[in-house]
């Protein structure tokens, strides 16, 4: 019975380290988006960081172990594929982005792995040492599956799913999944414990990315038209090919324009006539008076 749940236990091993090699090569998308903009923009360096010093802890738990070559091949390949995340992170940060990182780095990976050598190194001996290992890692296993919770939370404050990448959430819950499976079977609650936090954190992201994708989707489609604009009367000019806006006039001005019209059309007609009484100043005589025309309101242009 051993023996099958041995070999169980190494295809969930095998599965596991399959689906976690893909979960570390998850965030490319991401990194290839800050290549293209050169700028980190709202993305955050912390779950880069912490999955890095889990990858450490756990090699260093593997090798306190017995049987527990899966995880050391698995987070060997995290250790080297989170540095280059980090270096990359680091790279095309903004100042302040930079500074926390690399206070993060000194006090996680140097400070805080480091202390933990010493400690466990000269204080326990023997499996006691690999029991406390193991909680230590059990606890920053949970920071892993917790981190992440940042990006939820601007998710939710921003009602956008930019900066949450869906296959990490997906590949996060089936390695969770295989995870658990593989604790369970060698009995190693150090390895179970923390995936069941994982799987839920893992669908909890699912569905928000679900709801919000959905409510982006509506509002675009919820954009309002331009308005209309009231037609204007618009009177080009031939010589200087400038278009000008008429100003308003009021009825009396436009009853005034078209009188004045009426009066210059007649000035270019003349009447002759002959003279009954042969009198020399009987000759051509205009139909208008200059004096008769009325007299127009000066229309200011706005």
């Amino acid at each position: 019975m051993a023996g099958i749940s041995g070999h169980w236990a190494f295809a969930f091993g095998v599965l596991g380290n399959i689906i976690s090699f893909i979960v570390f090569l998850s965030p490319i998308p991401t990194f290839y988006k800050i290549y293209k903009k050169k700028s980190t923009e709202g993305y955050q360096s912390i779950p880069y960081v912490v999955a890095l010093f889990s990858s450490m802890l756990w090699i260093y738990y593997a090798f306190l172990k017995t049987n527990t070559t899966l995880l050391i091949t698995i987070n060997s390949f995290g250790v080297f594929i989170e540095i280059i995340y980090v270096g990359f992170y680091l790279f095309y940060a903004p100042k302040k982005a930079r500074v926390q990182t690399v206070k993060m780095l000194m006090l996680s990976v140097v400070g805080g792995f480091g202390a933990i050598i010493l400690v466990t190194e000269f204080l326990f001996k023997g499996a006691v040492r690999g029991q406390v290992v193991g909680w230590i890692c059990l606890i920053f296993s949970l920071c892993v599956f917790v981190a992440p919770l940042g990006i939820v939370r601007q998710v939710i404050k921003t009602k956008s799913v930019e900066y949450m990448p869906l296959l990490l959430s997906v590949f996060l819950t089936l390695s969770a999944v295989m995870w658990f499976f593989y604790g369970l079977l060698l009995k190693d609650i150090n390895i179970a414990a923390p995936n069941v936090l994982g799987f839920i954190f893992g669908i909890l992201q699912i569905v928000l990315y679900v709801i919000y994708s959905k409510k982006e989707k509506a509002i675009l489609k919820e954009q309002k038209l331009p308005e209309i604009q009231k037609p204007a009367v618009i009177v080009s000019d031939d010589n200087t090919n400038v278009n000008k806006k008429l100003p308003e006039l009021t009825q009396e001005q436009i009853i005034d324009i078209v009188r004045l019209a009426g009066l210059l059309a007649n000035t270019d007609k003349v009447q002759v006539a002959t003279c009954p009484h042969g009198h020399a100043n009987c000759g051509v005589k205009a139909t208008a008076n200059v004096e008769d025309m009325p007299k127009l309101q000066t229309v200011e242009a706005s």
